[in-house]
């Protein structure tokens, strides 16, 4: 059943069991208020008389509402006005209308299904052994390029910053044709001058 009852100028449906947040009434939490006037009532889709209808009621908390703030101005006027407010609030939890009150919800029973045994693991899929099948290649992971001697992986460097000799003997030889601060380069030195040729004295 349900009703539509006005309480501080506002209108609620309620049904019982429903909790509401209504303008402050007087009372403390968990005293009994009836609200009088009711304006609808009925169950389901039938309405039904409200002469004499009432709606009880319990107050579970007083409250407040979230915080309201008020800014007044008026520019090039100097004035400015700033207030703060919360509406008290009263929230209510409705016990009964009329005769009716709320029903009390029957505890869980238990299920009367017996909980199924576990599904036995399913066999892995016969291999396909027809010539149309794919062949099965077994991946196995490749090999470390890298080699396991830490000073072939790491060869020490000379000071001209080639490497050693006896890890790369082709990259060795290059190193040693390859001109250094001690031996400059001569591919682009201009050639040596011959010396000059003695004239012979006129007698």
């Amino acid at each position: 059943m349900f009703a539509v009852v006005r309480t501080g100028g506002k209108q609620y449906r309620v049904a019982p069991g429903d909790k509401i947040v209504v303008e402050k009434l007087d009372g403390n939490a968990g005293d009994r208020i009836t609200l009088g006037e009711v304006l609808l009532a009925g169950e389901g889709s039938d309405l039904k008389s409200t002469d004499g209808l009432t709606v009880a009621a319990e107050i579970v908390a007083q409250a407040k509402a979230d915080k309201v703030t008020v800014f007044k101005k008026r520019r090039r006027h100097n004035y400015r006005r700033k207030k703060g407010h919360r509406q008290q609030h009263t929230i209510l939890k409705i016990v009964a209308i009329g005769d009716q009150k709320e029903e009390t919800k029957a505890a869980d029973k238990p299920s009367a299904k017996a909980a199924k045994p576990a599904k036995a693991a399913a066999p892995a899929p016969a291999p396909d052994t027809s010539p149309s099948a794919p062949a099965h290649v077994d991946a196995q992971p490749t090999e470390n390029p890298a080699p396991d001697n830490p000073e072939q992986a790491n060869p020490p460097h000379d000071a001209e910053g080639t490497a050693a000799a006896a890890s790369k003997p082709g990259k060795a030889k290059a190193a040693k044709d390859k001109p250094t601060a001690e031996t400059p380069s001569t591919e682009n030195a201009a050639p040596a001058k011959a010396p000059a040729k003695k004239t012979p004295k006129a007698k």
